[in-house]
């Protein structure tokens, strides 16, 4: 293999993700890229998948992803001259109750936004679309004129051929089988010679986790034993196909849970049944070394409900003989989202592995995966995907429960208020006992379980009762309730799992004033710093404490410990140490009118009369805390950060010394509530890489007078121009539900804008929508609509200042 001695990227796994990378890499203008297969392309999930290409997705970024791979197979063939079944058939997606019908109207909105247009039928419309299917006890069904399904070796193959047309290479039966990092460069072990990279990929599929221990890297999946049956010719569906020249759209009964697709005059029928089961997840059951073109034995049983399910629903299917039973691996991470990007803790590596739906992702995962390392970023926020969404502690056990508990829920609704069992208490915080004593229902950040809400006497708290998209469910009066003491006394959340980071070394505040858009808080005050990348887009946001000239803590999201470490590690100047204390460490929201009141009760020796954005030193219960003047939910307030070990004391005391003075626990419902009221933004929700720091309104967070920062000439660039479209406030004459995330603003029949979040407003009595608005309607007291669920809601723009104290008057109390 001398002649493929080097490249500048080798891609470890040649199904159709890994060519995918391999071919849009090249188009990028990475030629030099080399894939290593160890059997023949496609000899992994590639070459048993049923080749299904759906556009549907509850997810935005997933549906960008999606919707792309469609488009590009579309002229994939005829791009590189290679001869490809792709079959652009449609499909009706059934739904048997008023919940599923507002998912596909939802959905529905988000694929116009991306200029698809999805139809939500009625029952009586079903069958012109699917002329076999019974419809007696359906509610509607969602057809998307998109849909269809590819021969899954032919598309590998067809990209493959791109590649090579490109200058890409790639080597068949080559394993790698060890990995070593010189500190410049990657040296891969193969049984053909040694290849030296610049860069890796872990395409590795269904073996990425055997691939990821090469890197040092644990990779957070498992494997699946997924079937789907092949059924011969029926007379009468090669009648009708042939009469109308088409093959019948692909039928999803989501509620059902399976597929049914027309291959050739026949049936392929693909059920994700409930219970399941895993592979290679038991120590009797280890991975084969090699498993390539291999299936595992047929397993019918299981499938027997689903079988007769679909029979009854297209009772052609009953005329049918079963020619062939697919019983092969997929595999599943804990949220049955693939992994696409930078390895965490591992230099110069990625991944593009772990997927669930390959096929139709692996175009826009190809995409996604060369704009992340020719770029540095994605054209779409792809955090749904990126490998730092699981921070490490996602053990076996929990991996395999998940992907049990996904693939048994794979076309189940996401509810907003719903929480999945499974995997659950992983991480406690230091009071769960306390809080859940006092009724807290919970729900996981990061692992770590936090309290949604408090349940009252009364209160159901089953999980079915979460499965619902209204507003008003059996949390709603709790919520208010604990709004309203916080607002007129004093509430106490319990925030286990901040990622915490301290910055020090000579040179600490000079370095890190570059990598913000605004000025340094000065020692013994703390403030929000944004962190733009090179386009002026909104990376992340951190809360800094300094602490003394060149000591400054670092704070932010749960679940951006590893991308917010990761971002500033890779940017770090020689000299610096950036610690990571998030295991060490909790915190507490104490606030309301009486938050004062309550910590002199509670016997701190703190002085309460430093303002705003202040932090100190104290002791509360005999214990250490840092006490920081800054309330996330827009009542004076501190955050109270103490070791876990002296946790409990603190809440102890805190809640001993407030309980007579009106203090109540609080979950993150109803901080969810009081937030969106002051406008206050969330990571991976209203702060992401889709806008730009000006874009997201934080024009207060840039300070021009400075030379440089990261991302200012994007941001100077930008600001000459003028911005499109800008962060605004709706408030929305809503029924009774909420607007989920990305629904769409209209005015005068065109879409202007997307909500970014939207939540009932307690203090207000209002829904709040907070999201992009095209500027020339930003302005106060205009009317638009909003999307909820297909229906569109007149709303109102609201002043560039918050709902509840306005002028942030309580906060500085």
């Amino acid at each position: 293999m001398a002649e493929f001695a080097s490249a500048w990227v080798v891609i470890i796994g040649g199904g159709a993700v890994g060519v995918s990378s391999l071919y849009h890499l090249a188009k990028a203008g990475w030629t030099d890229c080399l894939l290593l297969e160890k059997n023949e392309l496609t000899a992994g999930s590639t070459w048993h998948a049923a080749g299904n290409v759906p556009t549907f997705s509850s997810s935005w970024s997933i549906m960008n992803m999606q919707r792309y791979s469609a488009g590009l197979y579309r002229g994939l063939g005829e791009a590189v001259n290679y001869p490809m079944n792709y079959h652009v058939t449609g499909s009706v997606r059934l739904g048997h109750s008023d919940e599923r019908l507002l998912e596909f109207k939802r959905v529905a909105g988000m694929g116009r936004y991306q200029g698809m247009d999805l139809e939500v039928l009625p029952p009586s419309e079903i069958r012109s679309r699917y002329p076999f299917v019974e419809t007696h006890d359906l509610t509607g069904a969602l057809y998307d004129p998109y849909d269809g399904d590819i021969d899954p070796a032919q598309l590998t193959q067809a990209l493959a051929t791109g590649a090579r047309q490109m200058g890409a290479r790639i080597e068949r039966f080559c394993p790698v089988t060890a990995a070593r990092w010189t500190g410049a460069e990657w040296i891969l072990s193969t049984p053909k010679g040694e290849v030296r990279a610049e860069y890796v990929v872990n395409a590795g599929g269904y073996y990425a986790a055997e691939v990821g221990a090469l890197f040092g890297r644990r990779v957070p999946m498992m494997v699946m034993s997924h079937q789907y049956m092949l059924f011969d010719t029926i007379p009468e569906l090669e009648s009708w196909s042939k009469s109308e020249g088409k093959k019948l759209p692909l039928l999803r009964d989501v509620d059902s849970s399976y597929y049914l697709r027309q291959e050739k005059m026949g049936f392929n029928l693909g059920p994700y049944e409930n219970p399941c089961r895993a592979h290679w997840a038991t120590p009797d059951d280890p991975m084969p070394e090699d498993f390539s073109f291999q299936l595992f034995p047929d397993d019918l049983d299981r499938l027997e409900w689903y079988i007769n399910d679909a029979m009854a629903r297209v009772p052609l299917l009953a005329e049918a003989n079963l020619t062939r039973v697919i019983n092969g691996p997929i595999p599943y991470t804990p949220d049955g989202n693939p992994l696409i990007g930078p390895m965490p803790g591992v230099p110069n590596a990625f991944e593009a592995c772990v997927f669930t739906f390959g096929i139709c992702q692996a175009g826009g995962a190809g995409k996604v995966l060369a704009e992340w390392m020719t770029e540095g970023a994605t054209e779409w926020d792809m955090w749904s995907c990126d490998p730092r969404r699981f921070t490490g502690w996602e053990d076996h056990d929990y991996c395999v429960k998940k992907g049990l508990e996904v693939y048994g829920h794979e076309y189940a609704m996401h509810f907003p208020h719903h929480a999945w069992p499974e995997g659950r208490m992983k991480r406690l915080s230091a009071v769960h006992d306390r809080t859940a004593a006092l009724g807290a229902q919970f729900g996981p950040y990061n692992g770590y379980e936090r309290a949604l809400w408090y349940a009252r006497p009364g209160d159901d708290t089953s999980e079915e009762a979460q499965r619902t998209w209204r507003r008003e469910g059996p949390w709603f009066g709790a919520v208010k309730a604990e709004c309203a003491a916080v607002r007129d006394a004093c509430g106490m959340l319990d925030l286990p799992g901040f990622s915490r980071f301290r910055l020090t070394g000579a040179g600490a505040a000079e370095w890190l004033s570059a990598q913000i858009t605004g000025k340094l808080p000065s020692v013994g005050r703390l403030g929000l710093a944004y962190f733009a990348d090179d386009k002026g887009r909104i990376v992340t946001e951190m809360s800094v404490a300094r602490i003394a000239e060149d000591k400054i803590l670092l704070i932010t999201a749960a679940t951006a410990q590893l991308h917010d470490r990761g971002w500033l590690e890779r940017h770090l100047a020689p000299g610096l140490s950036l610690t990571d204390e998030s295991a060490d460490w909790s915190c507490q929201i104490l606030t309301g009118p009486k938050a004062r009141e309550v910590l002199l009760a509670a016997g701190t020796e703190a002085d309460l009369t430093k303002g705003w954005l202040t932090h100190q030193s104290a002791r509360i219960g005999g214990r250490e805390v840092r006490l920081m003047r800054v309330s996330f939910a827009g009542e004076l307030g501190w955050e109270l950060h103490s070791r876990l070990t002296d946790t409990p004391a603190v809440w102890d005391a805190v809640m001993a010394a407030g309980t007579p003075l009106g203090l109540k626990p609080f979950g993150m419902f109803a901080l969810n509530s009081l937030r969106v009221e002051k406008g206050y933004r969330t990571w991976k929700g209203d702060l992401s890489t889709d806008y730009t720091v000006l874009q997201g309104g934080l024009d207060r967070f840039v300070d021009w007078t400075r030379p440089a920062f990261r991302g200012k000439a994007a941001l100077e660039a930008e600001k000459q121009r003028g911005v499109t479209k800008r962060f605004a406030t709706l408030v929305i004459e809503a029924a009774e539900h909420d607007p989920p995330y990305m629904s769409t603003i209209w005015h005068d029949g065109q879409v202007v804008g997307e909500l970014t979040s939207g939540y009932w407003g307690h203090r207000v009595d209002a829904c709040i929508g907070l999201g992009m608005l095209k500027v020339e309607l930003n302005q106060p007291g205009q009317r638009v609509e909003v999307e909820i669920f297909g229906q569109r809601y007149p709303a109102k723009v609201m002043a560039d200042e918050p709902l509840w104290d306005a002028k942030n008057e309580r906060i500085r109390m």
